[in-house]
């Protein structure tokens, strides 16, 4: 397995963006470590970092190597899946790039019910929008992704989508709580938070922005939908969100949502996908297969067909 641990000292280095930095996090010292990567050069006979001014960065020959080496560390981690399948002790590993709608209600109930019939099996769920979620795929940086309003790419495989309507969120005392519908030209009255423009919701507010007579200016814009979510209160403010990512019963919640009228804001899709190609290690692609069947009645879907 030497070639991971290549890898590790190669992705050390890029991260600190010099050898000495990487060598502290490694706890082994610059001169061994800077020996180990004369070495490795000489073998491959391309330079796998400039040598800058301050500090060092992956040269193209070091970005073909490290793609190359992630990918056998994933093929790796397929067999070993496999091997432990065979002997019955259903472990594994699964990386999930996923939107952040998913992280507070979705994903956590997936993964408990994963892991209530095979708890040996370890998850690392990373936060990763549009574009970044399917760069992770293809740097084998993750096994599969879930996310909404993707930046496609001709090498992803889609397993599995799900309709998704925009919702307004709100906290209970607002005036339009008392609507079925928020319609876009509601929302103009009151002040509004907006997700950052990376996020698929935004996207979809844009779009919508662009086609009709009525423009939205944020007053609040953030990275996190929790924080937009729990702000809401004080000034009556009006923040968005997709179903998934609300709780299942907002009896008793301060905050509740309602779906904004899709003549305004069409409606999104959640694509889970995984890289094209790519024979996902055994644990992976059950979790895949449950994911997907979770998405067959996931909220908001019934909305578009009421």
């Amino acid at each position: 397995m030497r070639h991971l641990e290549t890898l590790d000292f190669i992705e050390a280095i890029s991260r600190a963006g010099s050898i000495r930095g990487a060598a502290d996090s490694l706890s082994i010292t610059s001169t061994a470590l800077n020996r180990r990567l004369l070495a490795l050069e000489k073998e491959l006979g391309a330079p796998v970092f400039e040598r800058l001014a301050r500090g060092v960065r992956l040269s193209t020959a070091g970005e073909l190597l490290i793609q190359h080496i992630r990918g056998q560390r994933a093929d790796l981690e397929r067999v070993r899946s496999q091997i432990a399948d065979l002997k019955g002790e259903r472990r594994g590993h699964v990386s999930v790039a996923c939107s952040q709608a998913l992280l507070p209600y979705f994903m956590p109930r997936e993964i408990n019910a994963y892991r209530a019939e095979h708890p040996l099996v370890t998850f690392e769920i990373n936060l990763r929008d549009r574009y970044r979620a399917e760069r992770a795929l293809v740097a084998h940086e993750a096994d599969i992704a879930l996310v909404f309003e993707p930046v496609r790419l001709a090498d992803v495989q889609v397993l599995a989508t799900a309709p998704q309507p925009v919702h307004a969120v709100m906290a209970r005392g607002h005036p339009l709580a008392a609507k079925r519908v928020v319609r876009l030209s509601d929302l103009a009255d009151y002040p509004v938070g907006m997700p950052s423009e990376e996020f698929g919701v935004r996207y979809l507010l844009d779009i919508a922005m662009r086609r009709s007579s009525v423009q939205i200016s944020p007053d609040i814009e953030s990275d996190s939908f929790e924080f937009l979510r729990c702000y809401p209160g004080p000034e009556l403010m009006v923040t968005f969100q997709i179903p998934i990512g609300l709780p299942l019963d907002d009896d008793s919640e301060t905050i509740v949502s309602r779906p904004i009228d899709t003549r305004d804001v069409p409606a999104g899709l959640l694509y889970l996908a995984q890289m094209r190609g790519r024979t996902l290690p055994v644990a992976a692609a059950n979790f895949a297969r449950q994911l997907a069947r979770a998405l067959d009645t996931a909220p908001g879907a019934e909305e578009l067909t009421s």
